[in-house]
């Protein structure tokens, strides 16, 4: 896949993201098939961490500066050290949805980037700028995966109704 197809298929998640998680009733926002797992809130605000501290941050660390360690995150500890639970849903999924529109802009007006600049991680190895944009576009698909199937679950624990004539999960 080339870096245009990637940089628009990113631009048309934006519009995905805003159909899975717009207008979803409080108590879906909240439910967890299991204890362990994340909320629709949580997903919201991992998404939105991730956009602007990890994968835009990253991606321009390694363009601008190769030599340079991009900066460090936590997407694990950002759920309590950034109070996901205590954010307003529908607040953060319109902020999420602002960083996107600024990264795939950011994104468009790059002049002949140098998309094969890599950081040498000491133990990764080489983490390229086309690997960094290349996964984000993965991130994209996995949370996808991840949101459909809680919205899945979360009816077939709520509706009252087999869902087995919709076909196999």
């Amino acid at each position: 896949m080339d870096i245009a197809a990637v940089v628009s298929q990113l631009g048309a998640n934006r519009a995905t993201f805003d159909s899975l998680l717009r207008d979803l009733p409080g108590e879906l926002q909240l439910w967890r098939p299991h204890p362990d797992h994340w909320c629709l809130l949580e997903n919201v605000c991992h998404l939105y961490d991730e956009e602007r501290d990890d994968f835009r941050t990253r991606v321009r660390s390694v363009l601008e500066d190769p030599s340079r360690a991009p900066p460090s995150i936590d997407p694990e500890g950002w759920v309590e050290s950034r109070r996901y639970m205590q954010q307003d849903y529908a607040v953060k999924l319109e902020a999420l949805l602002e960083e996107r529109s600024a990264s795939v802009r950011w994104l468009a007006s790059l002049v002949d980037p140098a998309w094969d600049n890599a950081y040498e991680h000491p133990k990764l190895g080489p983490l390229t700028a086309r690997m960094f944009l290349t996964n984000w576009l993965a991130h994209d698909h996995l949370h996808m995966r991840q949101i459909i199937r809680l919205k899945y679950q979360y009816l077939a624990a709520t509706s009252g109704t087999p869902l087995d004539y919709a076909g196999e999960w």
